[in-house]
């Protein structure tokens, strides 16, 4: 086993009862460490649905939930953790607001420097990306396998790899070391749907 785990997020925008029949079924093909509701340039109140909804589905089958950006709304939610951006806050305020025992992930793009930080920052995951391109948003950073090799021989604290991830084209962030797979687009758009998604990661990763 490589010890990878899957790391699924949201798309931008969904419509929520067919999003949460999607993810049901992404449930029913296997293991999934986690779901980020990810929803971007979206009112509170369509997060807050989203978590309503879909934090219930997730914790009943031991995924765990991330909430992208907003610590307030994911302490709000009972959520199991926050994804903070290099943008979006801080990591110091996003601990503070979730406490110690929630998840706390920072974005590190391709910067070992970035990651480093929020390690020493008590950062539960450095998420590291786009490895590859993605329709979900345009990249500003490229990052290459080597960054996931070099954290993983170095430090004990999961990194995610990120960023236009399929089945065609993990392989390589596997080998590397990535402990998590985040991915949107090739779970929810895969052509035999989310649950064959599902397997086809977890095949990857025996």
């Amino acid at each position: 086993m490589t010890g990878c785990r899957l790391y699924l997020i949201t798309p931008p925008q969904i419509e929520l009862d067919p999003f949460a029949a999607a993810f049901e079924q992404a449930l029913s093909g296997g293991d999934i460490a986690c779901l980020q509701i990810r929803l971007k340039d979206v009112p509170d109140a369509v997060v807050m649905a989203a978590g309503q909804t879909l934090i219930p589905l997730a914790q009943r089958a031991g995924v765990a939930v991330i909430i992208n950006d907003r610590p307030d709304l994911a302490k709000a939610l009972g959520a199991d953790g926050v994804h903070i951006g290099q943008d979006d806050g801080t990591y110091a305020d996003a601990r503070r607001i979730m406490g110690a025992k929630s998840v706390v992930g920072v974005t590190c793009h391709d910067s070992r420097h970035l990651a480093m930080e929020a390690g020493d920052a008590g950062a539960d995951y450095v998420a590291f990306g786009a490895f590859y391109d993605t329709a979900t948003k345009a990249p500003k950073y490229r990052a290459t396998p080597d960054v996931l090799t070099w954290w993983s021989d170095i430090f004990e604290i999961p990194c995610v790899a990120i960023g236009g991830i399929t089945v065609d084209n993990a392989r390589p962030l596997i080998d590397a070391g990535a402990d998590f797979l985040a991915v949107s687009a090739g779970i929810w758009q895969y052509p035999q749907g989310p649950a064959a998604a599902v397997r086809a990661f977890n095949k990857l990763f025996v």
